[in-house]
């Protein structure tokens, strides 16, 4: 028989992107420790349901840790406090009984509220937009396995690609930086003879989009590092900047 828990819940509800925000106490018993922490807002909001309340808006989708679409900071982190895990990941045995759980969405000029939980992150779909592909012709599967690409690199360019585009990193940066997210999108690319071609465009198009959607500089904190579910390293970012000044030197 599982265990079950008790928990006070302060979640961030918000109307609308105009309506001003607060904080709502919530109390629920009996949620087993099994449960993921989206599991657990289920069961809130029918509880809510019952009471003729609305229920607590929040993104989800695959509940895999792949899509990106969760997320939410739970008592002051980007989620949760178990790393290296999504929100949909995180289960409900890493917290205490009784426990006041604080939530509340990425906090960022650049992902505007849309309803308590829900953010507007289209501003990651206009930075990919505006660079964050490759347009050459690589060839059939056969053909682009036949040109060699040394381990390190491909290894680099798959540590980047793992980037599922979440925001935990925006959300984490005490200045709200996208750099981690930018800089992963150009290095899966620039580790790669097919995505050299384009380098120096995708580096600069992307980081005008990037500055042009309102996020905050880059200072070397690493706690972009330290919230993101995929471990993405800070180098990536390192190599985003080599990018950009050579870049900048061509043109």
């Amino acid at each position: 028989m599982s265990l079950k828990i008790s928990l006070q819940l302060k979640v961030w509800r918000q109307k609308g992107p105009e309506d001003k925000g607060r904080f709502e106490t919530y109390t629920t018993d009996a949620i087993d420790v099994d449960m993921s922490f989206l599991e657990m807002l289920d069961v809130v909001n029918e509880d809510l349901l019952k009471k003729g309340i609305d229920p607590i808006a929040f993104d989800h989708d695959c509940r895999e840790g792949i899509c990106g679409a969760c997320g939410a900071v739970v008592n002051g982190k980007a989620h949760g406090h178990k790393a290296a895990t999504t929100l949909c990941q995180l289960h409900m045995r890493h917290f205490k009984n009784n426990e006041t759980i604080v939530i509340e969405p990425w906090r960022a000029r650049a992902f505007p509220v849309i309803r308590d939980l829900i953010v507007d992150r289209g501003a990651f779909d206009r930075i990919i937009e505006a660079g964050g592909y490759v347009s050459v012709k690589t060839g059939g599967v056969p053909d682009a396995n036949a040109i060699p690409v040394n381990r390190s690199d491909a290894e680099s360019a798959m540590d980047a690609a793992s980037c599922i585009g979440c925001g935990a990193c925006v959300a984490a940066c005490p200045n709200a930086s996208a750099m981690l997210f930018t800089a992963a999108k150009v290095s899966q690319f620039s580790r790669l003879p097919q995505g050299r071609i384009e380098a120096k465009e995708r580096a600069l198009n992307m980081v005008k989009q990037m500055d042009k959607e309102g996020f905050g500089n880059c200072s070397n904190e690493y706690e972009c590092e330290a919230a993101c579910p995929k471990n993405i390293s800070v180098e990536h970012i390192a190599r985003l900047n080599r990018e950009y000044v050579s870049a900048k030197k061509q043109t």
